[in-house]
């Protein structure tokens, strides 16, 4: 990339006044300019690739910093960055984020990815080459080698990095922590993690027509690192998540809030083996039609992780699409079971007893309910009341190694992993030999050498390949 001097007008207006001090010719305390004043140096840049929808809300959330500074806004399709590009108006408009990254590297601190899942990893990674910052949201890559990679550049780029499940930075997931490190539940043995989703279609195949591409979307940067595929309605803004190509199913889009808080509070890494069962919209309807190209409608999921220091052995099931684990029987009829509305929730199960919570880690408890009136755990675990976005903005302007963050992606990583590994499962049932290959056995993962070992043809599904053009520089 060709590096030019672009330095933008604060801080260019801040180098300036620092010479002019230098000679002595005035110092103004920083108190004198005013309560809240924050100086250019203090500012971090933020140049945010995707910004509508879920990037719209990401970017309010990062402004809410006054040390913020929303300085590039790039988007494919000016339908859905029009809110932002409102809001924003001093920031620069780009479409092609490589474009951006090589026209003003030298003028962003930080880079938010907010796009479709298989565009994360690609402009995460060019970005973080350049030494900048990383926030992604979740899941944070799109296969399981890319996840790797990223974990990997973050210690070698020596950049802050955050996944976007801000479910990490809450209070419920450091009580669970906290209640599980004091012993509470003894040992966890078995997971159960649950969704509604998918509430977008899914199990259906890709669309049989083409629909005409509207002149507000670059549909070939849309696409991004996808091979070329015609443009349907049904992609774009949302159900792009159904489709293997661009999203990564249900489990993909809620199972960095769901499994994040067993993931961190049982302290697990790796699994080494996972099986599923899966159903399309069609199977449900008794016809033998089957599309690999798009995600199912439900799915069961059983993973393995392996004990620790002499700890049992921990299974951990994930359902979607409506299905859902048995009640625990220590739960009256009417006593919530996870989310209040019953979209989704994680339960643990120890040697000495259970805990449960909803989606994100919200309303963490015991059960038997009771148990949450006799038990105090003192908070050992720091709080952050700052939120999920602005803690990644202060550690970013921090630096490198200053400060915690919740999600940084040598934990995201390895969480991202286990997730891909259910879809690894769910993209290999069908990939020989009729309809339950290998649905009728388990995978087993080698994850130091990202392989499963007993089943060579599902390992196409761990890198995938890249649009030529597209390919990343690992």
């Amino acid at each position: 990339m060709k590096k030019k001097n672009l330095i933008n007008n604060s801080r260019r207006e801040f180098l300036r006044n620092s010479a002019v001090a230098a000679t002595g010719f005035f110092i103004v305390p920083r108190h004198v300019l005013g309560r809240g004043f924050v100086a250019p140096s203090d500012k971090l840049n933020i140049a945010s690739i995707g910004v509508g929808g879920k990037g719209q809300s990401d970017i309010a959330e990062f402004a809410k910093s006054p040390k913020a500074n929303i300085a590039f806004l790039c988007d494919v399709d000016e339908r859905q960055a029009a809110a932002s590009f409102k809001r924003f108006t001093d920031a620069k408009r780009y479409k092609d984020w490589r474009e951006m990254l090589d026209k003003e590297h030298n003028s962003i601190d930080a880079v938010s990815v907010s796009t479709p899942d298989n565009v994360h990893a690609v402009a995460a990674f060019a970005a973080m080459q350049l030494g900048k910052h990383v926030y992604v949201q979740k899941p944070l890559t799109h296969d399981i080698y890319e996840a790797r990679m990223l974990t990997e550049a973050a210690k070698r780029y020596k950049v802050v990095t955050q996944m976007g499940n801000q479910g990490a930075s809450g209070d419920g997931v450091r009580q669970m922590q906290e209640w599980y490190k004091a012993g509470i539940i003894g040992d966890a043995t078995a997971l159960y993690i649950w969704t509604n989703r998918p509430v977008w279609p899914q199990g259906n195949g890709y669309p049989t027509t083409k629909d005409e591409i509207p002149k507000e979307l670059d549909w070939d940067l849309w696409l991004g690192p996808a091979q070329v595929t015609d443009y349907h309605k049904e992609f774009v803004p949302f159900s792009w998540r159904g489709f293997w190509a661009f999203g990564t199913g249900a489990l993909g889009d809620m199972g960095c809030h769901l499994i994040d808080p067993v993931f961190k509070t049982v302290g697990l890494g790796y699994p080494t083996e996972v099986e599923c069962s899966q159903v399309s919209i069609y199977e449900k309807m008794w016809t033998p039609d089957y599309f690999p190209e798009s995600c199912p409608a439900a799915s069961s999921i059983k993973l393995k992780f392996p004990g620790k220091d002499g700890k049992p052995d921990v299974k951990m099931y994930w359902m979607d699409g409506g299905i859902r684990p048995e009640r625990p029987d220590e739960l009256l009829p009417d006593d919530v079971f996870g989310d209040k509305d019953g979209s989704g929730g994680a339960l643990i199960i120890g040697t000495k007893g259970k805990m449960m919570c909803g989606t994100y880690g919200s309303d963490p408890k015991l059960i038997p309910l009771s148990r949450n009136n006799e038990v105090n755990v003192p908070k050992t675990l720091a709080r952050v009341p700052e939120g999920h976005y602005v803690q990644w903005v202060n550690a970013c302007i921090a630096g490198y190694g200053k400060m915690e963050v919740s999600s940084p992606f040598d934990y995201a990583g390895p969480l991202t992993e286990t997730i891909l590994m259910g879809n690894l499962a769910l993209r290999s049932w069908n990939v020989k030999n009729g309809r339950n290959w290998p649905g009728r056995k388990k995978l087993l993962w080698d994850a130091p050498n990202m392989k499963i070992t007993n089943f060579d043809e599902a390992n196409q599904f761990v890198k995938r390949e890249y649009r030529k053009g597209w390919e990343p520089k690992w």
